[in-house]
């Protein structure tokens, strides 16, 4: 497993693992200023909402100053942090790339962290944020025909849930689930995989992840229904699919079996495979061209569905 080599530099200095007790507790006191944004909005406008009834959860609603004359489409963006960590100002970045390239509202939901909030609490949330957005769309001119559910690593693994859900309820379905190297299966935890040599995300982390959010040990028999995405039988109906993943991510077995699962359960599914890519490689190393395209990778998937009739994908 050789990493990529316009990634090597940056990698050389990057913690194996963030996913424990003393940098969650580090990284929300750090959380808990407020910091000056060095982002240029250049014609973007942020605003915040509590969700009714879902305690501190919030949605963070991205989207372009000009007016539009017909409604615009909509991506629910999940932010990532092993369930434990992050928020969704933190993927302003991303947001405002999405809303830019695709003309497009971004609500990122803000759900609410474990181990405090275990399951089903954070899907709760992201539920909520998926209906604030139906409910909100005349007020917003969003185009509620036209929404994509996306997510990076834990939000990644809520997008995936969430879309089951959204499924079995029978609610208004997504045209398209885009997950970033998604965290979908707790099962990894019980692998051998200590001799690799993973960056940002290893197997102390994904246990301390999992263990949080589940509230019990993972790979156990005691999984409740949609808490763990790629413990799913059926993912027949589901809507189309991008994933993507690097070869050097803890999580690319499971993601590449998620997506073969997918396409043979008659899901149209794109499955982008990153040689030598490691877990958050395109927010470590921004300018590095293997990033850029993993980036372009996802806006195209999205252009596909939002802006052409949906069609059987392949591989990027």
């Amino acid at each position: 497993m050789s990493i990529h080599q316009e990634l090597q530099r940056k990698a050389r200095w990057l913690p194996r693992s963030v996913g424990r007790s003393a940098v969650v507790r580090f990284a929300r006191f750090v959380d808990r200023f407020p910091r000056r944004s060095s982002l240029q909005k250049n014609g973007l406008s942020i605003e915040e909402y509590l969700l009714p009834g879902r305690g501190q959860a919030r949605v963070r609603v991205i989207a372009p100053s000009q007016p539009s004359a017909v409604p615009r489409p909509a991506v629910l963006w999940i932010h990532g942090g092993g369930y434990v960590i992050g928020r969704a100002a933190l993927d302003d970045h991303i947001a405002m790339n999405f809303a830019r390239k695709l003309n497009v509202v971004v609500v990122a939901a803000d759900y609410r962290l474990a181990p405090e909030h275990p399951y089903p609490i954070p899907l709760q949330d992201c539920y909520a944020a998926y209906q604030w957005l139906h409910s909100e769309a005349g007020r917003l001119g969003l185009d509620v025909e036209q929404v994509v559910v996306a997510g990076q690593s834990a939000g990644g693994g809520l997008a995936a849930a969430l879309v089951q859900l959204l499924h079995d309820r029978q609610d208004p379905q997504p045209v398209l689930q885009l997950l970033v190297y998604p965290m979908l299966d707790d099962r990894t935890c019980l692998r051998s995989l200590e001799q690799r040599d993973f960056r940002l995300w290893d197997q102390k982390s994904n246990r301390f992840g999992w263990r949080s959010y589940l509230g019990h040990e993972p790979g156990t028999n005691a999984v409740e229904t949609y808490a763990v995405p790629a413990r799913r039988g059926d993912l027949r109906g589901l809507p189309m699919t991008w994933i993507g993943v690097g070869t050097c991510d803890l999580f690319h077995d499971e993601c590449v079996d998620y997506g073969r699962r997918l396409r043979a359960s008659g899901v149209p599914t794109e499955l982008c495979v990153v040689e030598g890519a490691f877990h958050g490689f395109e927010l470590v190393v921004p300018e590095a061209g293997v990033s850029q395209g993993f980036v372009e990778a996802q806006v195209a998937a999205m252009r596909k569905v939002l802006c052409a009739p949906p069609q059987q994908t392949g591989s990027c």
